[in-house]
């Protein structure tokens, strides 16, 4: 019985992104040129890597940045509740400097382990963690043992739950919290063979912080992205 796999992809750049809003609900921003560029990379750099199945959020940025990737592989993006972008509540939009250091501030003591720190109207790590565990789970339950599976998620949301459900990482390979992880950077997790469903002992094997498609689709973090960072 093999290892499965999983692949946790940022969205590409939104124009959400490029006016550092904090979008969060549901559908969310359209990706820019530059996030069509990024999504359109995403077939030849992923050229290697085995995906048998490919799933998406309900915001409209990670359905269209898998498109490409599911054209070129033949598959069904799913629809899959719960893979949504941490909720920023009551800051929903903003861009000011209070509001997206407030989100920052209760992600970083998530992190830190105080799971019921929350911004107002939004969601507990308590209730994050249980959404997106149970999100991940209903993904990797519905593929065979051994499948290699892709996700195309959120940058605050990939890095947390990575951070805090990953059981073994040497420090070579897990980026600190703070480094910012880009749209269309990727990380890549592997199940061992025979994890119980409620049992997952996820290990972290390799993370791209860059786009995937390279220097050629990058930003060089000319743009406020509050959502790519956690500082």
């Amino acid at each position: 019985m093999a290892a499965s796999r999983l692949l946790l992809i940022r969205h590409g750049q939104t124009f959400s992104n490029v006016s550092g809003s904090l979008d969060t609900a549901i559908p969310g921003a359209d990706l820019t040129p530059l996030g069509v560029r990024q999504a359109e990379a995403l077939p030849a750099a992923l050229a290697d890597a085995r995906i048998d199945r490919l799933h998406v959020s309900r915001l409209v940025r990670t359905q269209q940045t898998a498109a490409p990737l599911a054209t070129a592989r033949g598959l069904e993006a799913a629809v899959t509740p719960d893979l949504e972008e941490i909720s920023a509540g009551d800051l929903e939009m903003r861009s000011d400097e209070e509001a997206v250091t407030e989100w920052h501030h209760t992600l970083v003591a998530w992190f830190k382990g105080d799971l019921e720190a929350k911004v107002t109207g939004s969601e507990t790590g308590h209730e994050f963690l249980a959404r997106y565990d149970a999100a991940i789970g209903s993904v990797m339950d519905a593929a065979p043992d051994g499948s290699h599976v892709a996700v195309v998620s959120h940058g605050a949301a990939i890095r947390l739950w990575t951070h805090l459900r990953v059981d073994e990482a040497d420090d070579a390979v897990m980026p600190p919290l703070e480094e910012r992880i880009e749209n269309t950077g990727r990380f890549v997790l592997d199940l061992p063979a025979g994890a119980a469903a409620g049992e997952r002992r996820w290990r972290l094997v390799e993370h791209h912080l860059a786009p995937a498609g390279g220097e050629a689709v990058s930003d060089h973090d000319t743009t406020p992205d509050p959502t790519g960072d956690i500082d």
